[in-house]
């Protein structure tokens, strides 16, 4: 995964003549801990910004809408990946299920700050993945299978309040929550052919 797909990007390397001055590339923020007053509540936006060298450290926060991919397939070796495994749950009138799809999220700019003095670099581990599998699979125990079905739209926007609530306390803003697929699974946790729905598909336009 490339560094700028990540939340938290690291340590800033690029600072410029000495250490004087600190480059913001567009698209990001940065943090600066400072040796005698810790991690300092000011936000620097994109630009060139100056820091004492030596006594001061930048960080860079991605601050673009990531996109973080629940699907079949992904790896969640490297556990600050932005995805995760399909979510197997149970609706309220007794089908397992398996749940795919995406979350898309960002950083709340102005708590930069306290995201990396109160959980550091490893957030999705800590916040983003632990959180989405448990309310997303909470959310779909009280619904039935032939609810979703028909109120597609209605789940994802309930799914996107329900996070919303949990990652506001953490400095995320959820921009929205797109299920791309549920199947109702048999008691082995194989998919079955019923798929409750699945990826929409547009037409290619024809040629005249």
């Amino acid at each position: 995964m490339a560094d700028f797909d990540k939340l938290v990007v690291g340590f800033l390397v690029d600072e410029v003549v000495g250490g004087f001055f600190v480059s913001v590339p567009p698209g990001h923020v940065a943090c600066i801990y400072d040796r005698g007053q810790g991690v300092l509540p000011r936000v620097w936006g994109p630009g060139l910004h100056l820091k004492l060298p030596f006594w001061q450290v930048a960080k860079l926060f991605n601050a673009q809408i990531l996109e973080y991919t629940i699907r079949k397939g992904f790896n969640i070796n490297n556990k600050e990946s932005l995805g995760d495994e399909p979510i197997l749950t149970t609706t309220k009138d007794g089908y397992p299920i398996s749940i795919e799809g995406s979350i898309l999220f960002k950083i709340d700019k102005a708590n930069a700050p306290e995201i990396w003095e109160n959980i550091g670099d490893d957030f999705v581990s800590k916040v983003v993945r632990p959180f989405s599998r448990s309310r997303i699979a909470n959310i779909f125990t009280q619904i039935n299978a032939e609810a979703i079905r028909s109120s597609r739209t209605l789940v994802e926007d309930s799914l996107k309040n329900e996070l919303s609530h949990l990652f506001d306390d953490k400095g995320l803003i959820i921009e929205g929550v797109l299920l791309s697929e549920v199947k109702i699974l048999n008691h082995q946790d194989q998919p079955q052919k019923e798929i409750i729905f699945e990826p929409e598909t547009f037409p290619h336009p024809t040629t005249p």
